[in-house]
């Protein structure tokens, strides 16, 4: 099950990535733009979904992912660390929440990440 330490680790390691605290949280930005939170148990994150494929999600895995009444209007979900499986499920939600604040310049000139805008 991935801590809090893997989500700053992957979150970090993924380009142009700062951490800014924001609301007493972690909070990690591309470009300046948030893409995912570290609430302050630590025992979720909150990730960019878009709001058709969140309510999938929510619908279809319930024990991992939720929507947080105060972000019901926005493209956002909450994901459990504990129901995740390992690291490489924690990477890819993040980075699929990366791609979607990421300006294109760093999407196109990381290719190798698997980042690409061409996926």
């Amino acid at each position: 099950m991935p801590e809090a330490e893997d989500v700053r680790r992957v979150a970090l390691s993924l380009p142009d990535t700062a951490e800014k605290t924001a609301w007493n949280m972690p909070t990690f930005r591309v470009a300046g733009k948030m893409f995912a939170t570290l609430p302050e148990d630590e025992t979720s994150i909150a990730v960019r979904c878009p709001k058709e494929e969140r309510d999938e999600l929510v619908l279809a895995e319930p024990e991992k992912f939720w929507i947080a009444d105060h972000e019901a209007m926005f493209a956002w979900v909450r994901v459990r660390l504990a129901a995740l499986e390992d690291e490489a499920e924690l990477r890819d939600i993040l980075a699929d929440s990366w791609r979607q604040a990421a300006p294109p310049r760093l999407l196109d000139s990381y290719p190798e990440l698997g980042l690409s805008g061409e996926d």
